[in-house]
């Protein structure tokens, strides 16, 4: 855990003075206001009650404080008049940032950003060993650069009269303060060492785990989607599984996967997997890698959307962000907007949507409608959509060749040198598994327009 976590007492909740900073030409798929909201909710999430909450537009972050002076001011007054135990910045502050506004502030509340915000609430809902290991990695890797800033008050007493290391003679004396800095990084990165060791071997016990799943050529449908989007409560309703849900940010964390019978007796393997969200701490995209590759390795992405948000538009392209991020982006998907129990006008919103998108589905997992007609659409993108598909194979890979003769229809094939040129429809389902191979004509991708 951080030194910043978060504590929960008995007597009350932590109390949270929020802070925006909007930069100049820095992308953001939020505005302003919304980002604070959404940072709002994760506080609640994280248990902490919202005190108040200020913004500034700057052309660029100041080097050692990143808002203004003006603004540091007006944030400490506020502080002390709200009560507040922490600050909260909606953006990933560096050492430099950090040590600038704990030393603005005062010892009397703690500066915390978005990123440690998002690691407590990880930290809170990691139940599985792997989701442990996963989440305490990313936190070490985001304190050990920060670490500096916690020992500033020791800096300041060690070494010679002036108060810095090393003495008046030129003696290289090291200050107390330094010496724990170094002790301290020392652990955190052995530390860190031994944790990839770990989720290593759990990742390698993963890897046979879908070696095995690949063998049995049974499909494997992720759910993908903003956080908060429903996807645990339609992996619920899909499977009669009781996996758990709150209406809250990342109320789940650790993958969960669960058999379902589509029409026709098709067994399938769905796979729930972790919210995105806009600004994703890279931590946390390095230390959830093996659990994301549920995720590549998938047949089919359910990308489920909350279609009763008003920031929808901007959630999906998040996602979409995410997903190149992490090299997924080449997977069939269909778009499920859920929570359609809670448009005012859902007729509507199923016509526009039939419109833009003819493949999406709009659905409410809650009440189940549209449920049915769901299942029926993925099992024809899997078992009936036949996708054109030119491969060169090598003969080493012999069981992909048979594959292609089993579950495709070859028009074309040829034997090269080293290798088998095969052209045809192959079912949708299987994509992934000859991609490498494809050459270059490519299988178009379907994305909907919220114009």
């Amino acid at each position: 855990m951080t030194e910043n976590n978060l504590k929960l007492t008995n007597q009350r909740k932590e109390r949270a003075f929020l802070v925006g900073v909007e930069i100049k030409n820095e992308p953001s798929l939020l505005s302003l206001s919304d980002s604070l909201e959404e940072l709002a909710l994760l506080a609640d999430t994280a248990g902490l009650e919202i005190v108040g909450e200020t913004s500034q537009r700057l052309e660029q972050p100041h080097s050692n404080t990143y808002i203004g002076s003006g603004k540091i001011d007006e944030v400490a007054a506020l502080a002390e008049e709200t009560l507040a135990d922490v600050v909260i910045f909606d953006c990933e502050l560096n050492p430099r940032h950090l040590r600038g506004l704990s030393l603005r502030l005062g010892k009397s509340v703690r500066v915390l950003d978005r990123t440690a915000l998002i690691l407590d609430i990880f930290a809170l809902h990691a139940n599985t060993k792997e989701g442990r290991l996963q989440v305490e990695l990313a936190q070490h890797e985001y304190r050990l650069p920060r670490l500096s800033h916690a020992w500033g008050h020791l800096e300041r007493q060690g070494g010679g009269a002036s108060g810095r290391t090393g003495s008046a003679g030129g003696v290289g004396l090291r200050g107390p303060g330094e010496t724990q800095l170094e002790v301290d990084k020392r652990e955190i990165r052995k530390r860190i060492t031994i944790l990839k060791r770990e989720i290593e071997k759990v990742s390698e016990h993963r890897k046979r785990y879908r070696v095995q799943r690949k063998r049995s050529r049974i499909p494997v449908i992720a759910l993908v989607g903003y956080t908060n989007a429903g996807k645990s409560t339609l992996l619920n309703v899909l499977s009669n599984a009781e996996v758990y849900v709150a209406d809250q940010l990342f109320a789940t964390l650790d993958p969960t996967t669960r058999r379902v019978i589509l029409p026709g007796a098709h067994l399938t393997l769905f796979t729930d997997t972790v919210g995105f969200i806009q600004k994703l701490p890279t931590q946390l995209v390095a230390a959830f890698h093996s659990t994301l590759e549920e995720i590549n390795e998938a047949d089919l992405l359910l990308h489920v959307i909350d279609a009763s948000h008003y920031n929808a538009a901007a959630q999906y392209e998040s996602v979409r962000e995410t997903l190149a991020e992490i090299q997924a982006d080449n997977i069939p998907v269909i778009n499920v907007f859920n929570k359609s129990d809670l448009l005012e006008d859902a007729e509507e919103a199923a016509r526009v949507l039939a419109e833009s998108d003819p493949d999406a589905f709009l659905i409410s997992a809650r009440t189940g409608q549209g449920i049915d007609a769901l299942k029926s659409g993925i099992m024809k993108r899997l078992f009936e959509q036949m996708v054109p598909m030119e491969v060169r194979i090598p003969y080493s890979e012999g069981s992909l060749i048979a594959l292609y003769h089993d579950q495709g229809i070859v028009d074309f094939f040829e034997n090269e040198q080293n290798s088998v040129v095969i052209r045809g429809t192959i079912p949708g389902r299987l994509i992934t598994y000859f991609q490498r191979y494809q050459l270059p004509e490519t299988v178009p991708s379907i994305a909907p327009d919220f114009d």
